[in-house]
């Protein structure tokens, strides 16, 4: 793959195109080692060596960071209130959450700049699995968890896929889902009589919240978590 100097190096965070440009009149960047004189420079990544201050640069295309989320973010890139960027100490160009949690719900949410990963993640048509630790207001009854597994049709016509639920203790459980709409499991207990009062993902297809991370805390995923988050199957079959 062959890509410019100045968008590889500001991609990578090293600082915006025209810091960079600087950098490389100043003669912080070698090109198999010889000084960069060429602004527009096209670096071929599978074969160039670029060392920027005495150190080797490693271009990589897509990052995946598992952020345990905290309440009182939005997840947005930017925003008037804190959003979850504000946690990510590395400023590399096009990260994202990848969907989104409300500002009161905690745990699992991926940052990445993959985009074909998060539509295929987040679409409906692939029914990627998310499941939560969920904390109702009043004790879950056998007649809740009947109506939430059969399907959820609001009073304005939304409707709710099919959920599961496991681990019934009391005002506790666990849900299943596979839509990620606004609201859905808040929504689905408030159209059973019940009110969700604390809400965390811990899972997200194979992605499982690492337990060792706290509240705001966040690591890069290992090569198995990724190859995993990139291997679709929908009813017995490859998605492409």
């Amino acid at each position: 793959m062959k890509i410019r100097i100045d968008k590889l190096l500001s991609n990578l965070g090293y600082g915006t195109r025209s810091e960079v440009h600087k950098y490389i009149k100043n003669g912080y960047v070698l090109i198999n080692g010889e000084i960069l004189k060429d602004q527009g420079f096209r670096v071929d990544t599978e074969t160039d060596i670029v060392v920027f201050d005495d150190e080797i640069v490693e271009y990589q295309e897509y990052f995946y960071f598992m952020l345990n989320k905290p309440a009182g973010y939005i997840s947005a890139v930017q925003g008037q209130e804190p959003v979850v960027m504000d946690l990510i100490e590395e400023k590399i160009k096009g990260l994202f959450p990848c969907g989104r949690l409300d500002k009161d719900t905690t745990g699992l949410l991926l940052i990445t700049n993959d985009g074909p990963l998060t539509h295929q993640l987040l679409s409906p048509r692939y029914e990627v699995e998310k499941e939560y630790e969920v904390n109702t207001r009043d004790l879950i009854d056998q007649d809740q968890i009947r109506r939430i597994e059969q399907g959820i049709t609001m009073a304005d016509g939304t409707r709710y896929r099919p959920a599961k639920i496991t681990g019934i203790e009391g005002n506790l459980c666990n849900i299943v889902v596979t839509e990620g709409q606004y609201h859905e499991v808040k929504n689905m207990f408030l159209a059973v009589g019940n009110e969700v009062v604390h809400l965390k993902r811990i899972r997200m297809k194979d992605l499982i919240l690492d337990d060792s991370l706290q509240e705001g805390e966040y690591r890069p995923l290992t090569e198995e978590e990724i190859h995993s988050l990139k291997t679709y199957w929908k009813a017995g079959h490859p998605a492409e």
